[in-house]
């Protein structure tokens, strides 16, 4: 498909806000939804809309057959060896913390180790934070370089013997870092830590094998990544997820249940206690179809392209801040800014009067924040839907902004 094509598979886009066209920029927020998914999951509600697994009616078979038809899509979409590897979760933050209260809880003891980055997403952080107060082990830090940045060496002076779990985003949803979370699990399994994978920012917008990435655990959303919102996806390996316990109790879940004790279904069942989100897997699948036909490959490299032009268009805005690396070769596709003294929530403000959509505020990563010496910052994030133009228009409204505020005060 062609830009064309692909815009024209997104009937959300082809409207006016605020009287000009809109100009989406939050895809890193969440993304809008191809045609597609949206007519599947309305498909599933109107024709075959039962629960799952236990029925053996018409309409509970098809829609299992379609449950579990994602299930497979999403193991074949991140290499996954099994299906019983693939746990659907409501998405990214759940996932983590199923691997916090779940493994972590069990393995973890007072003068153990968790290392994390400053970069990271609050749900990358504190589900570790909560672990270690209730285990006694140490959180600890990756430093950043200047450009926001880590390199191999920090990551090797950080990890020690004592070391048991290592958490990483391997894109910032802040600095736009793509993080060598391959090397990283090398690093952390030299001495003998499990790696955990923050793919929220990474799933929608690049091939990810966990088989050559050798992480323990990777976390993803749906909704980032044209699906629905409230699914999202928990892999892992299965011998871990064989020894851990599920943290959710109920139906589904359950083998046997006697009077004073009960026990589990095998993987990936355990960990899926209640009736599932059912529509949203379904989505989720059709979401993984669409990418499929567009291409990762493909999305990576459009992205980078945008990310190269909206670097060197907005460096010309008098006043602009970009933070993260400027390298385009070293970052995804979202630029995150300050402009002058304007409030990020002016900058959104004003741009949102011009139809253009981006995000303002910490973005989830208050220390990250801290470590940028701002409060906030602004952030136009970019998906395989935008245009060149989008950034033509995004610079426009930005020295709109500048003007306006220059005449204010």
């Amino acid at each position: 498909m062609n830009i064309h094509d692909i815009r024209s598979q997104f009937p959300i886009l082809h409207q006016e806000v605020n009287g000009k066209p809109l100009v989406y920029l939050d895809s890193s927020a969440t993304s809008q939804k191809p045609i597609q998914v949206i007519e599947t999951i309305e498909k599933y509600y109107r024709e075959y809309n039962s629960n799952v697994h236990r029925g053996v009616h018409t309409l509970g078979t098809r829609a299992t057959d379609a449950y579990e038809g994602a299930r497979e899509k999403v193991r074949k979409f991140i290499n996954a060896k099994s299906t019983q590897e693939v746990i659907f979760t409501r998405g990214t933050t759940t996932s983590i913390n199923t691997v916090a209260a779940s493994y972590a809880a069990a393995n973890l003891k007072e003068g153990d180790e968790i290392v994390i980055t400053y970069m990271e997403h609050h749900s990358n952080i504190i589900p570790w934070q909560q672990v270690a107060r209730r285990t006694g082990a140490q959180l600890k830090y990756i430093p950043l370089q200047e450009d926001g940045t880590i390199t191999l060496d920090d990551v090797r002076a950080t990890i020690t013997a004592n070391t048991k779990i290592v958490s990483v985003m391997q894109v910032s949803n802040v600095l736009g870092v793509i993080n060598p979370v391959k090397e990283i699990a090398q690093i952390a399994h030299e001495h003998g830590a499990v790696m955990v994978v923050d793919g929220a920012q990474s799933a929608p917008h690049m091939k990810i094998d966990v088989q050559d990435l050798d992480c323990d655990f990777l976390a993803f959303s749906g909704h980032k990544m044209c699906g629905p919102t409230g699914i999202g996806v928990l892999y892992g390996k299965k011998h871990l997820l064989e020894n851990m316990e599920p943290i959710e109790f109920g139906g589904e879940m359950i083998d046997f249940v006697q009077l004073y004790e009960s026990t589990w279904k095998e993987l990936p069942w355990k960990f899926e206690g209640g009736t599932p989100i059912i529509a949203g897997a379904i989505g989720l699948g059709a979401a993984i179809d669409f990418l499929t036909e567009v291409g990762l490959d493909n999305i990576a490299e459009h992205e980078h392209k945008l990310a190269a032009y909206a670097l060197e268009k907005m460096a010309t805005v008098e006043g602009m801040t970009i933070y993260g690396p400027l390298d385009p070769a070293k970052r995804a596709g979202l630029v995150t800014f300050n402009l002058a003294d304007v409030h990020p929530h002016d900058v959104a403000t004003v741009l949102d009067a011009e139809g253009i959509a981006v995000r303002a505020g910490h973005h989830c990563a208050q220390p990250l924040m801290r470590w940028l010496k701002a409060s906030a910052t602004a952030r136009a994030s970019f998906y395989l839907y935008n245009t060149e133009e989008d950034i033509d228009k995004l610079v426009e409204g930005l020295v709109k902004t500048k003007e306006y505020f220059s005449d204010v005060f």
